[in-house]
């Protein structure tokens, strides 16, 4: 197979569709019919001299020389798409790129939000895709899906460089009503409370993973699945929850919450941002990048 006769296109097109094995699906993701995307399979299995899918029932299953490519077709299109973007450069103030971010409720309201300021007088064409972390987002960050991945060091994919954006403690919050709220919060307090915790996509967060090592556990009577729910599953009650500290300041005057030291040895949270290598020296993440750890210095500044 010569190069010069071969559409570099047809690489999206095998990588979509070893992803999601179905020439509908496939064809849908990449905006084009279902005819044309049939018909790039067709010249991918002519280049190839592969079937790159073959028909099984109702499913469509890849070769074992398909799933040999797969990693580096992947990583191609990584690179390539690197190359483009850092040819054209970027200018903030007439960009419209659209970044793709996995981040919290918790990092989004402590962090995305104060950068939106920057963007309306930096960027006010550029757009933000974000979406909440699941069991998935180390696999579409390694797919390129993503252009940051914001997260506690944790929960990071170990092969993708990071950059550090800042530490958080974590603090108990009570309704200001709490009696137990109104002098300094013991143990035995703490511990004999009812409690809300939070799960991301049915994981424990960062500070349940710390408590599961302490060796007394609480009684969590309620269990919510985002980190800005939490805070409002309190007011009028007896319960206590450990939240970020940052975001404990901004809710707890809306919530009618009080905030108390807490009164066992708790870690620090390292929060992070992590980028494929591909985008490592992509201009527009490079600013991205940039301009998020400014609004973290602030914050932790303020």
């Amino acid at each position: 197979m010569r190069l010069d006769n071969f559409d570099l296109n047809l690489l999206v097109a095998f990588d979509v569709l070893l992803q999601e094995r179905n020439v509908t699906r496939a064809a849908k993701r990449l905006n084009v019919t279902q005819a044309a995307m049939s018909a790039s399979l067709k010249r991918l299995r002519d280049s190839f001299q592969d079937d790159i899918l073959t028909q099984h029932g109702k499913k469509m299953v890849p070769t074992a020389h398909a799933i040999d490519l797969a990693p580096r077709v992947s990583e191609m299109i990584l690179h390539l798409r690197s190359l483009i973007s850092s040819g054209r450069g970027f200018d903030a103030a007439t960009s419209d790129r659209r970044f793709w971010i996995s981040a919290s409720d918790y990092i989004t309201t402590v962090l995305v939000v104060p950068f939106l300021d920057i963007l309306q007088r930096e960027a006010p064409n550029i757009r933000l895709d974000i979406s909440l972390p699941t069991n998935e987002s180390g696999a579409l960050l390694s797919n390129g899906e993503l252009d940051l991945l914001l997260g506690p060091e944790e929960f990071l994919e170990a092969e993708h460089p990071r950059e550090a954006l800042f530490e958080e403690r974590h603090v108990v919050v009570g309704w200001s009503g709490n009696p137990l709220m109104q002098r300094p919060l013991t143990a035995d307090g703490f511990f004999n409370s009812g409690h809300v915790a939070v799960q991301v996509d049915h994981r424990n967060s960062f500070i349940e993973r710390a408590l599961e090592t302490y060796g007394k556990e609480r009684r969590i009577e309620i269990t919510a699945p985002s980190f800005i729910q939490a805070p409002w599953l309190i007011p009028g009650t007896m319960r206590l929850a450990l939240m970020h500290e940052r975001l404990a300041r901004i809710v707890a005057p809306a919530a009618s919450l009080t905030i108390a030291e807490p009164p066992i040895d708790l870690p620090v949270m390292q929060e992070m941002m992590q980028f494929h290598p591909s985008r490592e020296m992509d201009e527009a993440v490079i600013w991205l990048r940039r301009k998020l750890k400014q609004v973290a210095q602030n914050s932790t500044q303020a």
